[in-house]
């Protein structure tokens, strides 16, 4: 799951940085100017750097989960579909969190997910 969520990461902040038109396209669409598309690309290479190095990846994780908020919130103000546009960004910091779960012990002994009690 991690693995996913540093590849999509990745071709999302790379993509930025070189401008590509439909991402260029997309983010002038969102209401965001052009020239805040490179310093989004930075942010999003930052938290996936962080995210992948197990030292930092809690605190890539809670930066991540910043960065997607402002997407989803970017979709909610277009009005955009519901489901397969707005909770993007939802579906993929979901997948961030239950990926960090499972990789790093701290994070299971800190929220320990257990069955009810038995009887």
């Amino acid at each position: 799951m991690s693995g996913i969520v540093v590849l999509f990461l990745l071709f999302d902040g790379i993509t930025k940085l070189i401008m590509i038109d439909p991402v260029v396209d997309a983010t002038i669409r969102i209401g965001f100017p052009l020239d805040v598309i490179r310093p989004l690309g930075i942010v999003c290479l930052a938290c996936a750097i962080l995210y992948a190095i197990p030292r930092t990846a809690i605190l890539g994780a809670i930066l991540l989960t910043g960065f997607l908020g402002g997407a989803v919130a970017s979709k909610v103000r277009l009005e955009d579909p519901l489901f397969s546009q707005v909770l993007f960004g939802v579906y993929v910091g979901v997948l961030a969190w239950a990926g960090l779960y499972l990789r790093d012990g701290r994070l299971r002994s800190l929220i320990p997910l257990r069955r009810g009690p038995r009887s």
